[in-house]
């Protein structure tokens, strides 16, 4: 069973791309399909981490919107914070589903359970993982990666049943 979704950001959560103003503003745009997707997980008690190379403030503003707790950045070692994750929640890599696009995911995606990737990932990444969206990163990747599990664990008629109006 996924108990925790682990999730990458430049090129997993967002298209890659690295949009910088003159005044040095970064920009990054997120796809609210998986942001819905990333709450309902939640709402059916699976965790969500995200674990990222970056440091980013829109990261963080984004990530506690959608009710993310556990938000790494400027990792360049993501085993070694998972690990420290998994321990806070007594969870092992058999429980743990991971998305990421590029080689600094490699590692860890080999460790988890479930391995994910965005379609347009590099070819290592897409060479091991056991789930391939049909979207590139940013463009609802991880929503479909969400559902996929969420279907999978038989959760996501509960998710679907709590947007249908019940009879007055």
């Amino acid at each position: 069973m996924i108990k925790l979704i682990v999730l990458d950001v430049d090129g997993t959560l967002t298209d890659g791309k690295l949009y910088i103003s003159n005044l040095g503003d970064e920009i990054k745009a997120f796809n609210v399909k998986d942001g819905l997707g990333i709450t309902q997980a939640i709402s059916q008690g699976i965790e969500i981490a995200i674990i990222t190379g970056k440091t980013s403030q829109l990261v963080t503003k984004r990530c506690q919107e959608l009710g993310i707790k556990e938000i790494h950045q400027g990792i360049k070692n993501k085993i070694l914070i998972l690990d420290s994750v998994l321990k806070k929640y007594n969870i092992s890599y058999d429980n743990v589903a991971y998305m990421g696009d590029d080689l600094i995911d490699l590692a860890v995606m080999k460790k988890c359970k479930l391995a994910g990737a965005p379609k347009d990932s590099v070819s290592e990444i897409l060479s091991i993982a056991d789930f391939i969206s049909n979207k590139n990163g940013g463009e609802g990747a991880v929503r479909e990666f969400i559902e996929y599990i969420l279907k999978k664990e038989n959760l996501w008629s509960n998710v679907v049943n709590h947007f249908i109006p019940t009879e007055q």
